[in-house]
């Protein structure tokens, strides 16, 4: 593809990255406030040993404005970068880099878009909540219902790394095995991949209840394992696209400075979705 030397790029850097959605979000978004041809978004499978070359380059392209960056190198990008604004220093995790006066500046967005989805749903202020998980994407998650005030509980095979979260953010670190001895939570969040691709539950569908709001960051075509359930059960769903979206508009407003157009972003989204469903 050949790109005039005065279009930004902005790339999604991960291992994979084919199925990401956020070129299309992204793309539609710059056509839609008639950007298409100053602001370009494109996928690049960067593996873990070629971060550093990546990042190399991505530092010299005078055309490389932006990145969105995934798994697995929401942590490891960090040592590439100049600045880190004060939310992605506290999460330490970087999901968003802007080229700022030649120099490479990160951010996090994801703890917004969960936050946002979440909200649209219910009001958190106070809500019993029990995160799943205990990586980059749940220490973010927790970082944002700290803002909200939320009594959280993080179920995590590394007990650990969950007490590392609540020591910084507040809350209680349990072992894996008691998720599913506890029948009160408001909010249930799955931040593992745990059920992304197959059946597997993360947790047992007994701890789900038609009063809760069950929130999968992960997204799937035909619905995550846990989401189905949920859905079943009565529950409200809220899924990964509804964060992935959220996130992209804060993402869009960065790299543009610019209000993100919703709706075009969610259609595109929606396209894409419906598209592969009707394969």
């Amino acid at each position: 593809m050949l790109i005039d030397t005065n279009t930004k790029v902005c790339l999604v850097i991960g291992d994979p990255v084919a199925h990401s959605l956020s070129p299309a979000m992204h793309n539609a978004a710059y056509e839609a406030l008639g950007l298409g041809s100053e602001y370009i978004f494109l996928p690049s499978r960067v593996t873990a040993s070629d971060l550093a070359l990546k990042m190399s380059e991505v530092k010299e392209s005078a055309n490389i404005h932006a990145l969105a960056v995934t798994v697995p190198h929401k942590e490891a990008v960090i040592k590439y970068l100049n600045r880190l604004d004060e939310t992605a220093r506290v999460i330490g995790a970087v999901n968003t880099v802007v080229k700022e006066e030649g120099k490479l500046v990160g951010y996090n967005t994801d703890y917004y878009g969960a936050i946002e989805s979440l909200k649209a749903y219910t009001e958190l202020n106070g809500k019993k909540i029990a995160v799943l998980g205990s990586g980059g994407s749940a220490r973010a998650i927790v970082y944002g219902l700290a803002k909200e005030k939320c009594d959280v509980i993080i179920y995590s095979r590394n007990i650990e790394k969950g007490k590392e979260i609540t020591d910084e953010f507040g809350g209680q670190s349990m072992e894996w095995e008691k998720r599913n001895a506890n029948l009160d939570d408001d909010v249930i969040i799955n931040a593992t991949n745990i059920g992304r691709e197959g059946k597997e539950l993360p947790l047992n569908e007994e701890m789900i209840s038609a009063k809760q709001v069950v929130f999968d960051i992960n997204y799937n075509i035909n619905g995550t394992a846990l989401l189905n359930a949920a859905k079943h059960k009565g529950a409200v769903v809220v899924d990964g696209l509804e964060m992935l979206l959220r996130q992209g508009m804060k993402q869009f407003e960065i790299y543009t400075g610019l209000k993100a157009p919703e709706e075009a972003m969610r259609n595109a989204l929606n396209n894409k979705v419906n598209h592969a469903n009707a394969i």
